[in-house]
């Protein structure tokens, strides 16, 4: 039985999901996380000591760490099996690393300020949506010319871009033009896989 805990307004839980759905992988979502509670509680706590989601757990072997998981996911599918070339392998885990470490921080505060906040920081917003706006203008760089983020066919690299892109297209705020980031966004999140995780309303 493979279980997956986290809720679906989680960038991190909507990669975890993505990545299951493409590759056709039966599970189970529990609700954990934010308004849902559990992962303060020590049941929780004893499988990821974070209290953070996601966190997938298969007849007792358990796994946290949103790109963990989806490489680990990679190795089981076919579908979105690691790529023999070393390189392109590399390249792959160069998006995800940065996807996690410079996309989405910089976004976190206007995020935070205009979805959780009744009284947004504005000095906050603008400050996060200019640092996202250096990272977003690399990302349609990288994506000019190109129909997935690394090599010719969909990988992980897009899930984890792909779910970032899509809180950050999703903004109630203004934000610069970026055609090629748009059409790879408007082309992956068509896919069947897709569906599930980028079903709710960014919020």
């Amino acid at each position: 039985m493979r279980r997956l805990w986290g809720r679906l307004s989680s960038v991190n839980v909507q990669k975890a999901v993505w990545a299951l759905d493409e590759a056709e992988l039966a599970y189970e979502r529990l609700d954990a996380g934010g308004a849902f509670g559990v992962v303060r509680e020590p049941a929780y706590r004893t499988m990821n000591p974070n209290g953070l989601v996601p966190t997938l757990e298969e007849d007792g072997f358990v796994l946290w760490e949103s790109n963990a998981i989806m490489r680990y996911v990679a190795s089981l599918s076919p579908a979105l099996a690691p790529p023999i070339d070393p390189r392109q392998r590399a390249h792959i885990d160069q998006w995800l690393d940065w996807q996690a470490t410079s996309f989405t921080p910089a976004m976190r505060d206007a995020f935070w300020q205009l979805f959780r906040s009744a009284d947004p920081n504005r000095t906050l917003v603008a400050a996060s949506l200019a640092a996202s706006e250096v990272y977003a203008a690399i990302l349609d760089g990288h994506l000019a010319g190109r129909d997935y983020a690394v090599g010719e066919s969909f990988s992980i690299a897009d899930i984890a871009l792909g779910c970032a892109a899509h809180r950050w297209l999703n903004l109630p705020a203004e934000r610069q033009d970026r055609p090629n980031l748009r059409r790879w966004y408007e082309r992956i999140a068509a896919r069947p896989g897709a569906a599930r995780a980028l079903a709710e309303p960014v919020g």
